[in-house]
């Protein structure tokens, strides 16, 4: 007998008490003997026999078990629900839901009525739940059954992809209202002049030509930057690789986008002349969006101060600045969005598109650099681009530190 095994008294003296009882009611002493000893025997086999857990509850201890290892760590949220009750919720879950919900019921856990009938389905299927965590987040709900008692939620969070929807839908309204504006004024001025009415004047006639010929190198331009944005935002994950002298391309690009009529307002000051490795096409395309923004939209009177050196950090450093009016603080952050405009009238009539600074963050973004607008009322707008040097983007060290600190914000300080 093992010293683990619990000796069964009692039975062992109700046996005896048998085995007495038969003798005196004339039994024989072979059989009482036998049926005490068979009965003082199972007692004592019972009594060596470590206890059965109950199967039900056995199995059940081990598949919640097991489920949480497989599901502890994956970066889906992830709950598992008996019956109503949350059983189990992995670190994802846990951590956009809080711990608190385990135990809980499921459906004073997850509120919403999408989700909450969804709980009262005895199959599988799927919800959209709206502000599950946070107002204005979407979040598509799995249900999986396991067994009779179990089932599995899972969280797929789908605010990004709305998100991206929204802006592809607002880009192409905004697209088609822009194309359209041009489109109408030329529409309508080819009309009235072929309608051959011998009152129309030449001078009216010039007049109307003169518009039609405006719009229509708006809606080229317009068509163009389009253009531009759209191969901008097919290539921003493919590193440029020519090596560039920043200086020449900069000084070139300046001096193009001011022309003749307003090269006096331009100073330039090179005092570097950096290598970086680019995509010579799209970075004089940056450097004559922020030159002719700021001729446009500078005081007509004032310079515009474009000036190339280097910063701590190995990078190229390119300042435009203006003598302006500047720009308001709640208008800085929406400054690169497309179609954004401080004021339309005056963009529209001094010919901007409204994609001119979108285009340079898509392109500075793909030359793994830095963008920052800075400005102030009635003193001017500065707008900074830093890129790497060739050197750096070369070492990898330096590649892995400016892909992670030197993302597009624009970051809008004011200037003090």
């Amino acid at each position: 007998m093992g010293s683990g095994q619990n000796i069964p008294i009692a039975g062992i003296m109700l046996a005896a008490v048998t085995f007495v009882a038969l003798l005196l009611l004339g039994t024989d002493v072979i059989i009482a003997l036998s049926v005490m000893t068979v009965w003082v025997g199972s007692l004592m086999v019972a009594a060596g026999r470590p206890p059965e857990p109950p199967r039900a509850a056995s199995k059940k201890r081990l598949s919640l078990e097991s489920i949480r290892e497989l599901i502890e760590n994956t970066s889906t949220p992830l709950v598992i629900t008996e019956r109503s009750t949350i059983a189990l919720a992995n670190h994802a879950a846990r951590r956009m839901l809080g711990p608190h919900v385990i135990g809980q019921d499921a459906r004073v856990a997850l509120r919403q009525p999408e989700a909450t009938s969804l709980l009262n389905e005895d199959r599988q299927g799927e919800a959209i739940v709206r502000g599950l965590v946070r107002r204005g987040d979407i979040w598509q709900i799995n249900r999986q059954r396991i067994d009779e008692r179990l089932a599995m939620l899972e969280f797929i969070n789908q605010t990004a992809e709305a998100d991206i929807s929204r802006a592809h839908t607002d880009f192409v309204a905004n697209a088609s209202h822009e194309l359209r504006t041009p489109l109408s004024a030329i529409i309508g001025y080819v009309e009235t002049l072929q309608e051959g009415d011998s009152n129309l004047d030449t001078t009216t006639a010039r007049k109307f030509l003169g518009i039609i010929e405006r719009e229509a190198q708006r809606l080229q331009a317009l068509v163009s930057d389009l253009m531009s944005l759209s191969r901008v935002e097919a290539e921003k994950h493919d590193l440029p690789t020519e090596r560039i002298d920043l200086a020449v391309l900069v000084e070139r690009a300046a001096r193009d986008a001011a022309g003749l009529a307003r090269l006096d307002r331009l100073v330039l000051e090179i005092t570097a002349k950096p290598v970086v490795l680019g995509d010579r096409q799209q970075l004089e395309q940056v450097m004559r969006n922020l030159v002719d923004n700021a001729l446009k939209y500078g005081a007509a009177e004032m310079p515009v101060n474009v000036r190339l050196d280097l910063t701590p950090g190995n990078l190229a450093r390119i300042a435009v600045a203006d003598q302006g009016e500047g720009i308001a603080p709640e208008h800085i952050p929406h400054l690169t969005r497309r179609f954004y405009r401080t004021d339309p009238g005056r963009s529209r009539a001094s010919g901007g598109t409204g994609l001119g600074l979108a285009i340079v963050k898509h392109i500075v973004e793909r030359h793994r650099g830095r963008l920052d607008i800075t400005s102030k009322l009635q003193k001017g707008t500065q707008v900074v681009v830093r890129i790497p040097l060739a050197e750096a983007e070369l070492s990898a060290s330096s590649a892995v530190r400016t892909t992670s600190d030197h993302m597009v914000g624009p970051e809008t300080q004011q200037l003090s």
